[in-house]
């Protein structure tokens, strides 16, 4: 259910608003990358949840470029 919101919100957004999206969630993901790698990251699930954010928003915006 949460992730169906999640597309349909990315799909009433435009094209640079996707990109801005894709941005953050890379750094978002380079960060827990970085905090994992130190030892300081409690929830690992986050960076799986991300990675697929990221294919998400990818996928959206490939489906606006057609």
């Amino acid at each position: 259910m949460k992730i169906n919101k999640f597309v349909e919100d990315l799909r009433t957004k435009s094209a640079s608003e996707l990109n801005e999206e894709l941005v953050a969630a890379k750094k978002e993901l380079f960060n827990l990358r970085f905090q994992n790698a130190t030892n300081q990251l409690d929830n690992t699930s986050r960076i799986k949840e991300v990675r697929k954010n990221i294919a998400r928003i990818q996928t959206v915006i490939s489906e606006k470029a057609e």
